[in-house]
């Protein structure tokens, strides 16, 4: 995919996000958790991931029930990390229901990194 492909691919997903991908985007923009920068739709190679903070390469991946299981997910896990890149996944049901243990964990994936 051209680069400017997946500019407009991303700049298409930002309009669309989830409900689970806004309730976490209202947490992580403007540096709300740990300090960290945060960008949303953000296109690494071949992918747009849903969420990345570059200065500690970790990328957060909202997911629900369709992606149990993916191999596609396995093999853009195993691109990121081939690029330095750490990769949490996060089910909607969590990040809906569960929003200060998934803050909490976020905050300590970008101490750990």
């Amino acid at each position: 995919m051209r680069q400017g492909a997946k500019r407009e691919l991303a700049r298409r997903l930002r309009r669309a996000m989830t409900d689970a991908e806004r309730a976490l985007w209202r947490h992580l923009r403007m540096r709300q958790i740990a300090g960290a920068r945060f960008r949303r739709q953000h296109p690494i190679g071949p992918y747009v991931v849903d969420f990345v903070c570059l200065a500690h390469r970790l990328v957060i991946e909202v997911d629900g029930g369709q992606h149990a299981d993916s191999m596609s997910d396995a093999a853009r896990d195993a691109f990121l990390r081939t690029h330095g890149y750490r990769v949490l996944r996060l089910w909607n049901h969590d990040v809906l229901g569960n929003p200060e243990g998934v803050w909490l964990w976020i905050a300590q994936a970008l101490r750990e990194g």
